[in-house]
């Protein structure tokens, strides 16, 4: 069994709380003594200014986050966002929709292209996620976010990957049992790469082809186990669509098997929203303002979290080859939207 955790995140108050680093390095040690592997440590915190944050993301190799921010907070850090290291930050949008929320944006594009990945659009988001960069504080402690898909290596089908998927998540239980600081495990869906990591690879196992997967409820019985069957569920708790982590969407986003309307379709009924799907240079302003409100529109008539991270490279234009040197995300020919 590949068991791989993908995000512990601890939720800190603010930045003055020293110990955040050592009792990470616990968990992870609880953790590896029952065979895991853990990808990434992180911290969120509720309140923190830019000049105030600790350097362990260069110390300690830790992800920071300023977690969720409205239109008015977001507004005074973005310059100072686009010259910090490794920090994401959430844009709540909850409340609705105007062209003045596209522009930063297209300001992270122009002078930080790289920081789209660490910045994301959110609505009706729910709180102490351990994903990046959705997460949001509501309470001290830590939660835990796996990678999932690399369970349903050896399975067939969809109730050997659940079976497996309950398992761990029974274990992860009894490893912090009796630890209030255990706020509980994400049981996002959240694909990486290729081959085992990939729900793509998986779903083709299974239907033979991505596109017609999409018109069978494969993903409606994905996402209803994970909500109905964690036994501590924190956080999203819902399918991930990143296109251009999950190697093999990717293809299809190539192929045309994966344009901007079946992505909103599958998030509609299974998924977080859009992830990692990447923009030209030159796409319309106009155009992702209308895909924003419509994702607000849909979140806030269907009481659900959904999300949107757009990535660029900066250089690249609509009908080109991406270049975002960046290893968790496959280059492409670009798409308009």
């Amino acid at each position: 069994m590949n068991k791989i955790i993908r995000s512990i995140c601890w939720f800190a108050e603010d930045p003055s709380d020293s110990q955040v680093p050592d009792r990470l390095n616990a968990i992870q040690s609880q953790l590896m003594e029952h065979g895991y592997q853990i990808q990434t440590k992180r911290v969120c915190f509720r309140t923190a200014r830019l000049d105030t944050l600790p350097n362990w993301d260069r110390e300690y190799g830790l992800f920071l986050s300023l977690g969720s921010l409205g239109p008015l907070s977001f507004g005074p850090l973005l310059n100072d966002f686009l010259q910090a290291g490794n920090l994401a930050v959430n844009l709540d949008l909850t409340d609705g929709v105007g062209p003045e929320h596209v522009d930063p944006l297209f300001k992270i594009i122009r002078q930080n292209p790289a920081k789209t990945f660490n910045f994301a659009y959110t609505f009706n988001n729910r709180l102490s996620s351990p994903f990046f960069p959705s997460a949001s504080f509501e309470r001290t402690g830590f939660a835990v976010g796996l990678q999932p898909t690399n369970l349903s290596a050896g399975c067939s089908n969809l109730l050997g990957w659940f079976n497996v998927m309950q398992s761990v998540w029974q274990e992860i239980c009894q490893i912090f049992q009796g630890n209030d600081q255990f706020l509980g495990i994400d049981s996002s869906v959240a694909p990486l790469f290729m081959n085992h990591s990939s729900i793509v690879h998986f779903v083709k196992r299974i239907h033979g082809e991505f596109s017609r997967a999409v018109t069978t409820d494969c993903f409606i019985r994905i996402t209803d186990f994970i909500a109905r069957n964690n036994p501590k569920p924190v956080g999203l708790c819902g399918l991930m669509l990143p296109c251009l982590e999950d190697f093999e969407l990717a293809a299809e986003y190539e192929a045309g098997h994966f344009s901007i309307e079946r992505n909103l379709f599958l998030a509609l009924h299974s998924g977080l929203g859009i992830d990692t799907y990447p923009i030209g240079i030159d796409e319309k302003p106009e155009r992702i303002l209308a895909v924003l409100n419509l994702l607000q529109q849909l979140s806030t008539k269907y009481k659900k979290p959904l999300s949107a991270r757009f990535v660029s490279d900066g250089k690249t234009k609509i009908g080109n080859i991406s270049g975002f040197q960046n290893h968790y995300l496959k280059d492409v020919k670009i798409r308009p939207l």
